[in-house]
Formats: C-alpha cells, structure tokens, sequence
C-alpha cells in the first residue's frame, strides 16, 4: 500500500485473495477479466478468411473475362469492369462458401472484444471508487 494525497491505495496487481485451493485463479474475479490478444489460431483463421475471399475475387475476375473473351467482347469488355462484376458476385458467395471460416472468425472476434469491454468496466468501476 502507499499513501497519496493522505489516502491509502491498495495495490491494483494483488492477486492473493483470488487464488483457489487447486492453485489457480478464480475467474469469477473482475481482476481476471483483462482482454487477451488474439491467439495464434485467430489470426491464422483471419488470415485464411481474407485470403480466402482475394482468391475468390481473382478466380471471378480471371473467369469473367475468359468468358468475355472467348464470347469475342474481350476489347470492348474492359478488365475493370470485370473486376467490378467479379467484386460484386464475390462478396455473397464468399459468405456462403466460407461460412465456417467465417464464423469461427466472428467468434474469437467476439470473445476478444467481450474481454475487452469487461475489462473497461471492470476499470471505469475502479477508476469510480479512486475517485469517490
């Protein structure tokens, strides 16, 4: 403990009183509830989702404008625009074609982002008592 401004702060980093029997820490304590980075696994999952879709994006366009060419519009049929058409049917299909992907994104997402927000209550809470 230490004395600032005639008031006595407990330490913010004692953990003691939250240990179990078994060792480990009791995850009921708000204290535990600092947010975590995202694991390995999560950014290999980000990773593989956003490469995933550019491959999509790239296969579509390379497609469309194999198909615009062989159809004998490949010099009034512009890359771009085939970039812009594979872009626009890309975007629905990667939904449905990496929904498992996708999904195990959006949940290790969550779970972080719910750690964090616990953690900024948890610390708005004891920022409140500080200053009461």
């Amino acid at each position: 403990m230490s004395a600032r401004g005639g008031r006595k702060v407990d330490s913010v980093n004692d953990t003691s009183s939250n240990v179990n029997d078994s060792g480990n820490t009791d995850s009921s304590n708000p204290a535990d509830l600092a947010p975590t980075k995202l694991s390995g696994k999560a950014w290999r999952d980000i990773f593989l989702y956003g490469l995933a879709r550019v491959v999509l994006f790239l296969v579509l366009t390379v497609l469309i404008q194999s198909i615009a060419i062989l159809l004998g519009m490949g010099q009034s049929f512009p890359l771009l625009m085939s970039a812009l058409l594979a872009l626009i049917i890309a975007f629905p299909l990667s939904m449905f074609l990496f929904k498992g992907l996708r999904l195990r994104v959006n949940e290790q997402i969550a779970r972080r982002d719910a750690g964090r927000r616990a953690h900024k209550e948890q610390m708005a809470a004891q920022l409140e008592d500080r200053l009461n």
